[in-house]
């Protein structure tokens, strides 16, 4: 072992002197591989060096290029931009020169607009008192001669104007929702007609006065109005609503309608119709006048399948309902209805009760073209009797102490009897002459407000049965009606009032004992435009009916010695 363990021994010194001499070969190595490093990295320097010097020669020469470019070019520049604001001064110089003269000119067209102006206000303020004027002469001649006044009313488009119900291509339906009757201006209506195949062409009509879609229920009756002042000058008037059915007659005369109900509403008054609004003017006259003076009484009638329905009439338990009346011709050759019911009226609201009452028992019906279409023509008479005391027309009395017995006495003991009077079937107030005959007189005169059923065509409206029966009668008294103004028109020795119980009924009213305004209604669409053209046309007719100048209620004056 011991000898093992020399000889290992001699075997370790041996590779620790290996060992030596290998780690000084590696540390030669090392230092020669560190100079071959250091001598590339030179080599590398050197090369670098060079190429950043070809480079930034380059370079050089290339920026010099580029800078002598670059001078040309900014003298080039600068020499146009040069150019160029000598050009704009010069522009700038000119358009100033031409602001100054503009400036000059505008300072004249000013002065020449503000004359302008100036005579346009005098020309259009002479332009609006000779309208006035002309109007007034007008009326004047209308008066004298006994002219029928026709207004016209152009109602907005509605949602039921499409073709509802109707089995029409889309294109048609666009069309019957065009609108082609148009408010040209307050006197003329225009009518555009047109044809498949055929050029348009626009037809005028000329009325007293013309109503746009636009135009408000209060437009409509402040050209009513002045009719109004003629009750209690002593002169009848009648107003009527005619159309075809769903033109706006009864919105114009009643206003809008309840759902599912005849009645009309009274919420809103700015949407009140000619009929609540007259009753509250001639109520608003009445109060300017002495109290006692005048009393008023209120008939609602309708004309349904040619027979006459008493719309206030009450039975034995004082409940209202319709009973059938007669109309006859009286010896002074007046139309009267024997026993209809007249109720006695002291405010508005009292009045509007009365009507509402009745409207309830008219008789509506549903077709394609309204849902609440009217089936019957409704008149609605105001009778004002007016009291004349003494000798004096318009005054009461003298002596004022007799006046305010008189009035106390026509205020108390003449209403009273009336009301006494009022549950009778025919409340035809008593004459005051019964009071005290030496000293009053009374006269009478009438507002007749009608309501026309609407004219229809049975292919559009889609009726049948009782309804087409209906149609058929308003179609005919609305015929008649324009064969009586036919007839008037011509001259003719015998108007045929008969012909209808409308006709009947009117006589008066038509015949020129009233002054009479006729409120056309249509509807502006392309689907309505035959019906449209219709009443047009009748409104035309009726404008050109002379009656003779209507005539006055004398108050009557008794003599001093009776």
């Amino acid at each position: 072992k011991e000898e093992r363990i020399v000889v290992l021994e001699t075997e370790n010194a041996a590779l620790h002197l290996k060992l030596a001499e290998y780690q000084g070969l590696a540390g030669r190595s090392t230092k020669e591989i560190l100079q071959l490093y250091a001598a590339h990295g030179q080599q590398m320097k050197l090369q670098r060096s060079s190429v950043v010097t070809q480079l930034h020669g380059a370079i050089k020469k290339r920026l010099k290029q580029d800078l002598k470019s670059l001078h040309s070019f900014a003298l080039e520049l600068s020499k146009d931009f040069q150019r160029q604001s000598k050009t704009c001064l010069y522009q700038v110089l000119a358009a100033v020169q031409g602001i100054q003269l503009q400036n000059e000119a505008m300072q004249m067209f000013q002065i020449k607009a503000f004359d302008l102006e100036q005579s346009l206000q005098e020309v259009t303020e002479r332009y609006e008192k000779e309208k006035q004027k002309r109007k007034a002469l007008h009326n004047s001649l209308i008066e004298l001669r006994g002219n029928i006044r026709v207004h016209c009313r152009i109602r907005p488009l509605l949602p039921f104007d499409d073709a509802a119900g109707h089995s029409v291509s889309q294109d048609r339906r666009r069309n019957f929702s065009e609108k082609v009757a148009y408010a040209a201006d307050d006197e003329t209506v225009l009518v555009k007609c047109s044809r498949p195949g055929h050029a348009s062409v626009n037809k005028t009509f000329q009325f007293e006065r013309v109503y746009s879609d636009l135009e408000s229920q209060d437009a409509v009756f402040a050209d009513v109005a002045p009719l109004l002042t003629s009750l209690l000058d002593g002169y009848n008037v009648c107003i009527m609503a005619y159309g075809q059915t769903g033109s706006g007659k009864t919105y114009t005369m009643l206003g809008p309608q309840l759902e599912g109900n005849s009645a009309f509403s009274i919420e809103e008054e700015s949407e009140l119709g000619i009929i609540p609004r007259a009753t509250q003017e001639v109520f608003k006259l009445i109060s300017e006048k002495p109290p006692g003076s005048y009393w008023v009484e209120v008939s609602v009638v309708e004309v349904y399948n040619n027979e006459i329905f008493d719309l206030l009439a009450k039975d034995s338990y004082g409940k209202v309902f319709g009973i059938r009346r007669d109309v006859v011709t009286t010896r002074e050759g007046r139309s009267d209805v024997p026993l209809l019911t007249h109720e006695t009226v002291e405010n508005v609201s009292e009045f509007l009760h009365l009507v509402n009452k009745g409207l309830q028992l008219r008789v509506t019906h549903p077709t394609l073209v309204h849902a609440h279409s009217s089936r019957s023509h409704l008149v609605v008479t105001l009778t004002i009797t007016t009291v004349v005391f003494g000798d004096n027309l318009g005054t009461l009395c003298e002596d004022e102490q007799t006046s305010q017995r008189l009035n106390k006495e026509a205020s108390c003991a003449f209403p009273q009897k009336m009301r006494d009077n009022k549950s009778t079937s025919s409340s035809r107030a008593p004459s005051p002459v019964q009071l005290e005959a030496s000293q009053m007189k009374q006269v009478k005169t009438r507002l007749q407000l009608v309501d026309l059923a609407g004219s229809e065509c049975v292919g559009m409206s889609g009726v049948t049965g009782a309804a087409l029966r209906e149609t058929s009668f308003i179609n005919r008294s609305l015929s008649a009606l324009a064969d009586v103004l036919g007839a008037i028109a011509e001259q003719r020795a015998h108007v045929p009032y008969r012909n209808s119980k409308l006709t009947h009924l009117l006589q008066d009213s038509v015949g020129g004992d009233a002054k009479l305004l006729v409120m056309l209604c249509i509807s502006p669409g392309q689907k309505y435009l035959t019906e449209s053209m219709q009443t047009l046309g009748f409104g035309a007719r009726a404008r050109q009916v002379q009656r003779g100048q209507v005539k006055k209620k004398n108050f009557p004056v008794p003599s001093k010695g009776k």
